[in-house]
């Protein structure tokens, strides 16, 4: 939840919409690189117990968001496409955006005839090594790898299967084309996890957007906090 008062005077406060998992558990790093550049920060975590789909998660969200202080909404991941709707009808102290590693139409369309089955799915038998191929690739660590299993763990199986289906099935590419406010797209050269076309994609349709490219994987903020912090800082900077 955004608490005020942090956020140095006249700078943006950032508002970080995290991935499926979002528990807000995995960005420490990203957030202290951001303070050493002068940009407060907040990441909304959202229930581990309740399966919410994308429209009931941005009602949850949009109430979530400061009302008296400016904010740019970065959106990771899972999250993009919730930061893409708010962004296409803002709130009044929205002043820009941040895509990380994210989409504005599913990756995997062509699976989306097995939407109901994932919510059968066995979620929790996906080994780690195989999410740190995924997620990581390498740049995973121990801690990384402790850090995404135990975040993954606190969410219900339920809430991760619900998540992972609303993937498969969304489509905000009209809310990607009504954004306008200023944007920022960071891409990773190494993502295992969704294909570089996507990622392409999303920044085509931004009509008022720079985008960075970084050698990376799928988790970006996790695995180069330093450098991704500097970019997303900068953009907050350049908006005051």
């Amino acid at each position: 939840m955004y608490s005020p008062g942090a956020e140095p005077p006249g700078v943006p406060h950032l508002v970080i919409l995290p991935g499926l998992d979002a528990t807000g558990t995995q960005h420490a790093a990203f957030c202290a690189a951001l303070r050493e550049h002068g940009v407060a920060s907040t990441v909304i975590a959202y229930p581990v117990d309740r399966p919410l789909g994308y429209a009931a998660l941005e009602a949850f969200v949009r109430q979530a968001l400061p009302a008296t202080q400016d904010y740019v909404l970065l959106g990771e991941s899972f999250s993009g496409p919730l930061a893409l709707a708010i962004a296409a009808q803002p709130p009044p102290r929205l002043r820009g955006m941040v895509l990380s590693t994210t989409f504005a139409r599913s990756p995997w369309r062509a699976l989306r005839a097995a939407q109901a089955a994932l919510y059968r799915a066995p979620v929790r038998l996906l080994p780690m090594p195989i999410l740190s191929w995924w997620l990581l690739g390498r740049w995973s660590t121990p801690a990384l790898r402790a850090a995404l299993a135990a975040a993954l763990a606190r969410v219900d199986a339920d809430v991760l299967r619900t998540r992972a289906a609303a993937v498969l099935g969304v489509d905000h590419t009209v809310y990607a084309t009504r954004v306008v406010l200023p944007s920022l797209c960071l891409h990773a050269r190494n993502d295992r996890l969704l294909p570089g076309h996507c990622q392409r994609h999303l920044s085509r349709l931004l009509p008022a957007q720079c985008v960075r490219w970084f050698d990376g994987p799928h988790l970006l903020l996790q695995t180069r906090p330093q450098v991704a912090a500097a970019e997303v800082a900068a953009f907050v900077h350049s908006l005051t």
